[in-house]
């Protein structure tokens, strides 16, 4: 699979340089934010693999791994509720990476818009 990941460099080639440099984790991970490219809403967080991470750039379609099942899984496979990458950016250290989607159907397995309906109150309880 061929793909446009380079390997890591120097801090000002990582944070002002031209090439995507992404670093993973101990785990061969980096996490992946998935936002609305129309409203700006979180949709989701979940993690990408180098294959994840090439797969969403040469199909437009979010790929992520999923750690439970040790496996590569497309955003919408099985629901239809697809993530249609719009813009793919990276943070300063190009640790993180921000998936600008057209999301189709909700987001979050439990069916909410995104998976962050519930607000912390000061006192620990969830609300919404």
């Amino acid at each position: 699979m061929t793909h446009p990941l380079h390997p890591r460099g120097d801090a000002a080639a990582i944070e002002r340089g031209a090439l995507f440099m992404p670093k993973f984790d101990a785990d061969g991970l980096i996490p992946a934010i998935a936002q609305d490219a129309d409203t700006g809403a979180v949709l989701m967080l979940a993690w990408m693999n180098a294959e994840a991470l090439a797969r969403t750039l040469e199909t437009g379609r979010a790929t992520y791994w999923s750690r439970s099942r040790a496996a590569l899984w497309v955003k919408g496979e099985t629901s239809g509720h697809t993530q249609d990458v719009v813009e793919m950016r990276v943070d300063c250290d190009q640790d993180t990476i921000l998936l600008r989607v057209k999301q189709t159907g909700p987001a979050c397995h439990t069916g909410a818009r995104d998976c962050f309906y519930r607000v912390v109150g000061p006192d620990g309880l969830l609300a919404g």
